[in-house]
């Protein structure tokens, strides 16, 4: 099992494919990978999207990526992501029997906060690695201040990231960010790859 300070400590970008067909999402993949973002997160809402999640883990098969599940918000989906091969699990809060059931999987789960109190609480459970969520509308002084209080806590922002502002965040004291819809903007591909890089 590989924990989330491997898979970040080799690029601080996360590709988060969201609502795709599973042809189209394979695509995505694809480029992401070109571009050096090696952690892909595939969102489990739909059949489909559990379609798309095993393609990718398919398509991954001797690349040296790392594919996970998103908006894993019960104990089903965490085991449909382990089915279809996902790594680790996303999630856009916090559920504690979410959390055991991925992680008696030997999944790691990054779980969704927003407010102090849902940070001190997945620390006390032992998650140091916290999904900033939404990022966007937390902002970049949100991770400044949440890292006094807690310095312990690993941020991955989600929600609202592209090229523009990833930067601003990991400036701030992210470790990580994820970007969705800038991968189908070919005009953000190049900051990208510089930031994956």
């Amino acid at each position: 099992m590989r924990d989330f300070e491997t898979i970040f400590s080799r690029t601080p970008v996360m590709a988060i494919l969201r609502g795709f067909a599973p042809d189209r999402t394979l695509e995505l993949a694809r480029t992401a990978w070109d571009l050096g973002i090696i952690c892909v997160e595939v969102p489990v809402q739909s059949p489909e999207a559990v379609e798309a999640l095993a393609a990718v883990v398919r398509a991954a098969a001797g690349r040296d990526v790392v594919i996970g599940a998103g908006t894993v918000t019960t104990t089903d989906r965490v085991e449909s992501a382990r089915a279809s091969g996902a790594e680790f699990t996303v999630a856009p809060g916090f559920d504690a029997d979410v959390s055991r059931t991925s992680l008696a999987l030997d999944m790691p789960y990054l779980p969704g906060v927003a407010t102090p109190t849902e940070v001190e609480r997945a620390l006390s459970l032992g998650h140091m690695w916290l999904k900033a969520f939404p990022a966007s509308l937390l902002t970049p002084a949100w991770i400044t201040a949440m890292s006094g209080p807690f310095p312990e806590a690993r941020f991955v922002c989600t929600g609202g990231i592209d090229s523009r502002n990833a930067q601003a965040f990991l400036d701030a004291g992210a470790r990580a960010v994820a970007v969705g819809s800038a991968l189908e903007s070919p005009e953000q591909l190049p900051a990208l790859a510089k930031l994956a890089g």
